[in-house]
């Protein structure tokens, strides 16, 4: 099956003859109850006329328009919801190749995202993006793209395996199936004036498009104020409810997340509701979810749930997941309501403060039942091109990973890295540490990180402490999804073990892997840029929930142990992170030392 694409301005025809009963529709779901997220009513004993995979009428009564071929869907009083918007997502996060992301997400409700594929575009560039579209084609879900803006993310403090300059971000905003410019991480960069920052702002509004935002400092003052003159126009980084407020008063949109391990959501909400603020202007999004998460808990649906436990009226959580966005993005004509001329992206809900989805219709096609999915899924494939990214000049050895201290001898103190459980935002900590023959060696609760560079086979490894990771004697964790330059990231309390790690990850061709002393005790191969699995979506969430056992059995004590560390080498988000070129400040913008 594929879902009719057709522009509308080439089926407008078809669609009055439907709606004037002078042409049978190819659909007719009736007699249901209406969310009208245009109005923000529901509007009960409503029948719903399809034609060419757009709806041509929602009214009282659709017979005139059934014929001999038409599909009929009898709703029987459940609400018919338009197809959930995902505002924000990095489809590489679920490690899920494009065609399994939508096979788990659809039967949830999730119609259409706004993907900003910067992950495999660090790894691959603008090949990495083009992979992810095109996929897209082959599937029912609707994915509009943002061109990745910092590529790599912080320029100097890190090694990507790619680089888009303002000429490859303007290549890219021309692409049809391209909404705008993702997130706009280099918040520092933006107010100073960087002028290829700027450069790659320009370009997206000259072409009419979207500026995503990321503005991840705690500063609301006139830092944020700069920024938002800077040109981002959208932001889901807050995490407090004075975030929320700030970025709507300053005509940004608000997008509020709740993913597997960034749950902002309660946060923002809280915020935008003591303040009165109008929701009109307030999005949701997952950036993002596991597949463990999304098979065990849902996707947009269960943000919506959230949201609306949150204390926000049911119709209006919808809009917020639903028309905001849409209108947002630039694409209302298309998606986003259920409305003559949109898509027929229509789900059946029999309940809307559980918002449990029985029915997900994508196109006029149904794709999705009772939770799971009824359209052919096809084959997935790769280029080898794409795969065989880990590339070391050598295997590594526990030496890799000692510290040598400025003294032979006694205590030293070290700055470390504090994660924080579902939180995106670091602490910088320091931290006293003995020294035994002239190297540092641990505490409790205090372990090794190291980024070792995987693309160029520089053989730079950039090496500091973790705290609040929790685990145990021996144990190591590695793995090449390590945002956003995704190098190989390896956190251990065991010199040995972190290189049989990291050895197994790169010897794989990228993946994670979890050690205790000699044994190996979870792999999860991701051949495809050391991002995405071949498997299914099954498969990789049963290699999550077997890593998150083993993690605990290491001791590890942080709730989604792994997405935290995972972005331990993200050097845009305060407050200390670790890149391949050593300890980053990032209110700084600078590679410090890791003693204090």
């Amino acid at each position: 099956m594929h879902c009719p694409r057709r522009p509308l301005h080439e089926v407008t025809r078809d669609l009055v003859a439907v709606a004037t009963g002078r042409r049978p529709a190819d659909l007719v779901v009736r007699a249901g109850r209406w969310v009208n997220v245009n109005s923000g009513e529901i509007i009960d004993h409503t029948d719903i006329a399809v034609a060419n995979g757009r709806i041509a009428y929602c009214g009282p009564d659709a017979g005139a328009m059934i014929g001999p071929q038409t599909r009929v869907i009898e709703a029987q009083g459940r609400y018919l919801v338009p197809g959930l918007l995902d505002a924000h997502v990095h489809i590489e996060s679920s490690m899920l190749g494009v065609t399994e992301f939508a096979r788990a997400v659809l039967p949830h409700g999730t119609t259409g995202v706004f993907a900003d594929p910067h992950e495999i575009a660090n790894v691959l560039g603008l090949r990495g993006v083009r992979l992810i579209l095109d996929e897209a084609e082959r599937t029912p879900l609707r994915i509009y793209g943002l061109v990745p803006s910092c590529v790599p993310a912080a320029p100097g403090l890190e090694t990507a395996g790619a680089r888009l300059g303002p000429h490859e971000v303007a290549e890219a905003l021309d692409w049809p199936d391209v909404v705008g410019l993702g997130e706009v991480m280099d918040y520092p960069g933006v107010v100073a004036g960087d002028e290829a920052v700027h450069a790659k702002i320009a370009a997206a509004l000259k072409a009419g498009k979207v500026v995503g935002g990321h503005y991840a400092s705690p500063d609301l003052g006139t830092m944020f104020h700069a920024y938002a003159a800077g040109g981002p126009i959208d932001c889901h980084e807050g995490t407090r409810p004075e975030d929320a407020v700030a970025r709507v008063r300053q005509g940004m949109r608000a997008i509020l997340r709740q993913g597997t391990a960034w749950q902002d959501l309660l946060a923002g909400v809280h915020g935008v509701r003591e303040a009165g603020i109008d929701l009109r202007h307030v999005l949701l999004c997952t950036d993002d979810r596991h597949a463990e998460t999304i098979l065990s808990q849902g996707h947009m649906d269960d943000v919506v749930r959230l949201a609306i436990g949150a204390g926000i009226p049911p119709v209006v959580a919808i809009q917020m997941a639903t028309v905001n966005t849409a209108e947002h993005f630039g694409v209302a004509r298309d998606v986003g309501s259920i409305a003559p001329g949109r898509w027929a992206d229509i789900l059946l809900v029999p309940d809307l403060a559980r918002f449990s989805v029985d029915v997900v219709i994508v196109g006029g096609e149904v794709v999705g039942e009772a939770g799971e999915v009824v359209f052919p899924v096809p084959s997935p494939s790769c280029p080898p091109w794409a795969m065989d990214t880990v590339r070391l000049p050598r295997p590594l050895a526990a030496a890799d990973f000692a510290i040598g201290a400025p003294l032979a001898a006694g205590e030293v103190e070290v700055w470390a890295i504090e994660v924080l459980a579902n939180q995106a935002p670091t602490r910088a900590v320091t931290v006293a540490l003995p020294v035994r023959a002239g190297m540092v060696e641990l505490v409790p609760d205090v372990a090794y990180a190291a980024v070792v560079e995987r693309h160029q086979r520089s053989g730079r490894i950039g090496r500091g402490f973790v705290r609040g990771v929790g685990l145990g004697e021996g144990c190591a964790l590695a793995s090449t999804v390590a945002h956003d330059s995704h190098n190989l990231l390896i956190v251990g309390t065991d010199r040995e073990a972190m290189a049989r790690a990291g050895n197994q990850v790169a010897q794989g061709g990228g993946g994670v892997c979890l050690v205790r002393g000699e044994e190996v005790l979870v792999w999860i191969p991701l051949p495809i840029a050391g991002l995405l699995s071949t498997g299914s979506a099954e498969e990789v969430a049963q290699g999550m929930d077997a890593l998150h056992h083993g993690l605990r059995g290491c001791g590890c004590t942080l709730e989604n142990a792994f997405m935290t560390l995972s972005l331990l080498a993200l050097p845009v988000i305060p407050a200390f992170r670790l890149t391949d070129r050593g300890l980053v400040d990032v209110e700084r913008g600078e590679i410090v030392s890791p003693f204090v």
